[in-house]
């Protein structure tokens, strides 16, 4: 049965913008995101006239304004014109943040041709950073697939929640914020990380997962590479142990956010992780293989995942699909945006109070990368904030939280 509700149950505030000057979100669009066209440019081999069209992009967010999709032939498309119409004219700076970060990777799609049949279509702008990302992370993985082979055939009560540990700081490896030429940022040591989680609700998690009533697992997945991976693992010793008969992974339709996952992504995880050669990480890939020839493991994708709507826009029937899972895990910085609705909330505001319209339970599994962050106790606001004045934004902090009430 999906939750009636359909909207937050507190006030909505208001959404976060680029034009509020000294914030992340201003840095993102002035900076990071014009930096992330030119690296296109740089990477690839398209044509001038592609090259032109993405400088013209990189060019104008700091002070442009919004155009529309013009010939696309993407199966969004009429979506994109119903979604732009309330910022038609409005600047870059002055429409929400999310809306403006989800537009610029589909417009990068429609310079670049991506839908157009021919030469281009459907090339993806962000692979080579996901291949380096893959390849700069092979030491981790090896170690990672080693322990994981090590628990699956002797079973420890807190597996569980040294999978989710592994997963949730797996998704400090962000190629939209850090370039996978920056050096091997997989490499973290879980005890040493405890104290930088702030909310800790990973042991009521791996209590509901280890009793019997959890059948399904659906996954909202953020991003390739090493993160992929620690998602995978989790997934992998949840079907493995049989403590979950099936699994559904909710990954993009196509390339955004940089290093956001795609079908092809589980797809060619899985080829590189054949290819090392390393019996650990081989048989987990064969595992992988045979749990989605087996249908236990399902690789499900949806134009929903890369619109600018909020969580609580979902439609019906992709609602109604996640309503048949006994747990949800949400990960990564923009998921959790969108829980939100990228708004200014209250770091002290109830998550449960927020995301009651979910049908299902949930768990957010998020290291902070952005201003949006709820359900903290005023104590740990004050005693972070001093320690480290960059904590919501530098990726060094995370949260597991677990919300069950009122669903």
């Amino acid at each position: 049965m999906v939750n009636s509700s359909t909207r937050p149950k507190l006030p909505l505030p208001s959404p976060l913008v680029a034009s509020e000057d000294g914030t992340f979100t201003e840095y993102t669009v002035t900076q990071r995101m014009p930096a992330i066209a030119r690296r296109i440019i740089a990477e690839n081999n398209f044509s001038q006239e592609i090259n032109a069209n993405l400088e013209n992009l990189a060019t104008e967010l700091a002070t442009g304004y919004l155009s529309p999709l013009k010939n696309d032939t993407g199966q969004d498309f009429a979506d994109w014109n119903i979604y732009l119409k309330p910022y038609q004219g409005q600047r870059w700076l002055d429409v929400p943040w999310f809306f403006a970060e989800t537009y610029f990777y589909r417009l990068i799609l429609e310079i670049t041709h991506y839908f157009r049949p021919g030469i281009w279509q459907f090339i993806d702008p962000f692979q080579l950073q996901k291949t380096q990302g893959l390849e700069a992370c092979l030491d981790s993985t090896i170690l990672l697939c080693t322990q994981l082979q090590q628990w699956l055939e002797q079973p420890q009560s807190d597996v569980i929640s040294k999978l989710l540990y592994f997963d949730l700081w797996g998704n400090r490896v962000d190629l939209s914020l850090w370039s996978a030429s920056e050096g091997d940022r997989s490499r973290f040591d879980i005890q040493n990380q405890l104290a930088h989680i702030l909310v800790n609700d990973a042991s009521q998690v791996s209590k509901l997962l280890i009793s019997s009533s959890v059948n399904r697992v659906d996954f909202v997945v953020d991003n390739a590479g090493f993160e992929l991976v620690c998602d995978l693992c989790l997934v992998d010793f949840l079907l493995s142990s049989n403590l979950v008969k099936q699994v559904y992974l909710h990954l993009k339709p196509h390339p955004t956010f940089v290093s956001d996952a795609m079908i092809k992504d589980v797809h060619d995880t899985t080829s590189f992780l054949t290819a090392t050669r390393h019996e650990p990480v081989t048989s987990f890939a064969h595992r992988l293989k045979e749990q989605i020839a087996s249908g236990r493991l399902v690789l499900s994708e949806n134009y929903f995942w890369t619109s600018p709507l909020a969580f609580w826009q979902i439609p019906d029937t992709l609602k109604n699909e996640l309503a048949k899972a006994n747990l949800l895990i949400v990960k990564g910085d923009a998921n959790y945006r969108r829980l939100l609705g990228d708004r200014h909330w209250q770091l002290t505001d109830s998550i449960a109070d927020i995301v009651c319209y979910l049908p299902t339970p949930m768990v957010a599994l998020r290291t902070l990368k952005s201003e949006v962050t709820v359900g903290l106790q005023s104590e740990v606001v004050e005693k972070v904030a001093k320690s480290d004045p960059d904590w919501l934004t530098n990726g060094q902090w995370g949260v597991i939280q677990f919300v069950a009430e009122d669903i």
